[in-house]
């Protein structure tokens, strides 16, 4: 017996599917797929947010100072003129940072290799790059899923059939996070 389903596809093909298909379950939170492709997806997903649970508290807060540029009102950057030459001011401000620890850093790095990253777009600007922005999904998992699923023992994901498609008749349904 197998320990995966082909899908019908080479292997790089199978990965790329299940790749594109587990990072828009974990970006959207649910997908319309077929059965077969569903439950491959489950057991990607349902590792990744496993995971995440397991190394959601592994971080230290580390205050950091950082030079940050002095802006005016309307967001400009003040100039200050230092030997004749017109200088950015900046000044100094001190943020807290989390710093990974090492399982922690391992596992972000286990989640970048399955997710693909993903942009939002804003709807009043569909199909032009301004005011797109990357949307950190190893950060979703940690801060949300983790959070939401810690008090679970598996079983983060739902499959509801939804009937035949009219092409092939393949068995089409609902994959969501519960």
């Amino acid at each position: 017996m197998a320990k995966y389903r082909k899908l019908g596809r080479t292997s790089s093909q199978r990965k790329a599917l299940l790749r594109n298909q587990v990072t828009a379950l974990i970006a959207n939170g649910k997908i319309v797929t077929t059965e077969a492709k569903a439950k491959e997806v489950r057991k990607i997903a349902e590792g990744l947010i496993a995971l995440a649970i397991k190394e959601k508290d592994n971080f230290d807060t580390v205050t950091v100072t950082a030079k940050v540029p002095v802006k005016d009102s309307e967001g400009k950057r003040v100039k200050e003129v230092v030997d004749g030459k017109k200088v950015t001011k900046y000044e100094s401000v001190e943020k807290e940072i989390k710093k990974d620890q090492p399982s922690r850093l391992h596992a972000r790095r286990q989640m970048l290799k399955v997710l693909n990253p993903v942009k939002e777009v804003p709807s009043e600007n569909a199909g032009k790059k301004k005011n797109t922005k990357d949307i950190d999904l190893v950060a979703k998992l940690f801060d949300e899923y983790a959070v939401k699923y810690a008090d679970r023992k598996g079983g983060y994901t739902r499959i509801i059939k939804i009937g035949q498609r009219k092409g092939d008749a393949a068995m089409e349904v609902v994959l969501e996070l519960v």
